[in-house]
């Protein structure tokens, strides 16, 4: 493949107090990397220069002016480097969560949504970012998924996806504290999130995934004795999913148990976990793979992916960062932005 059929994916570095630096270096080093996306990495040179430092290797960039010159490069066996001037290095204290740090993501991740918008880039693959960081460096969401669909003009439903493998989750509420869970449970959300993964795992290249909704109470509610949302909203809106029409028989199955269900995925029986809260799917995908998971925000624009851990500001800075959930994070990021682009040309 040449530069004008490889998708265009942006790599950022993430948290500058983080392993983020450190793990886009390890990925660049990976010759395989070139041969998966036309590739432009955009942060500060300190921060680059620190990473490629900390984890031992040296990659050669070419250096461009504007992401809009991304798409026309000769030649993608180098990844191209746009140079930003976010954060200095005095102003970073190694493993603190600071709000310069919080704002330098920011400016990072705005500058390439923008060039989403104008179609220069197809994918973005951000290193792990801080919650804390952002929100005291002035970002006003409860996460960077409703930052970043405020910003697109995302109207219709978004949620996280978490994968491992074949295996992706979503979930009807996210970071919202686990006392306020229920009020996010509707038979509308829960179709929609069920959908929503449904057809990305088909944009992936899935050809017939299944999906599997979990419930909310122990035991499934126990015929109501338990809690009555399995009753009154879930098996509602898995018999609304069934009802309708599908190019297979229904993908959509449940609700199962949720100390069960992911003994169902495990074993194969389904590609996809719809669960009702953070820690219903979260806790069972990290125990699977902690080192291998992804997240994918779904519903948005244009394909977004980073690993699913965090800043590990207890290793930041010591050469120990796992880069396998930042080479899956990125190896995603390429099949999503290639289909994205496609679809792009169609429409054009």
């Amino acid at each position: 493949m040449t530069a004008s059929t490889l998708p265009v994916v942006a790599l950022t570095l993430g948290d500058p107090a983080g392993i983020g630096a450190e793990l886009i270096a390890r990925l660049l080093a990976k010759p395989a990397a070139a041969t998966l996306a036309n590739i432009v990495l955009v942060g500060d040179r300190w921060l680059w220069e620190e990473g490629q430092r900390i984890a031992g290797v040296e990659v050669a960039t070419e250096a461009v002016r504007s992401l809009a010159e991304i798409r026309g490069r000769a030649s993608t066996a180098r990844p191209a480097f746009l140079e930003t001037q976010t954060i200095a290095q005095g102003e970073v204290q190694r493993s603190v969560a600071q709000p310069a740090c919080g704002r330098a993501v920011l400016k990072v991740l705005d500058l390439c949504m923008d060039a989403a918008i104008g179609g220069a880039i197809d994918a973005i693959c951000f290193a792990p970012l801080n919650k804390q960081a952002m929100k005291i460096g002035g970002m006003r969401h409860e996460d960077e998924l409703h930052h970043f669909a405020e910003y697109l003009g995302v109207t219709g439903y978004f949620c996280e996806f978490n994968t491992l493998g074949e295996l992706w989750t979503s979930r009807i509420s996210s970071h919202v504290p686990t006392k306020d869970v229920a009020k996010y449970l509707s038979v509308e959300r829960i179709e929609q999130a069920a959908e929503l993964i449904y057809r990305s795992l088909l944009a992936g290249g899935m050809a017939a995934p299944k999906v599997a909704i979990a419930a909310f109470n122990p035991h499934g509610g126990d015929g109501g004795q338990c809690g009555r949302e399995e009753i009154d909203i879930i098996e509602p809106a898995v018999k609304r999913l069934q009802a309708r029409e599908w190019p297979t028989e229904s993908p959509f199955h449940g609700p199962f148990p949720a100390d069960t269900i992911f003994l169902k995925a495990q074993a194969g029986d389904y590609q996809a976990v719809v669960t009702m809260y953070h820690d219903q799917g979260q806790i069972a995908i990290k125990l699977m793979g902690f080192s291998r998971g992804v997240t994918v925000q779904g519903g948005l624009p244009i394909p977004i992916t980073t690993p699913a851990h965090g800043t590990a500001y207890d290793i930041a800075g010591q050469g120990k960062a796992n880069v396998d959930a930042t080479w899956q994070a990125f190896r995603i990021a390429a099949r999503m932005g290639a289909a994205h682009r496609k679809n792009a040309l169609v429409a054009s």
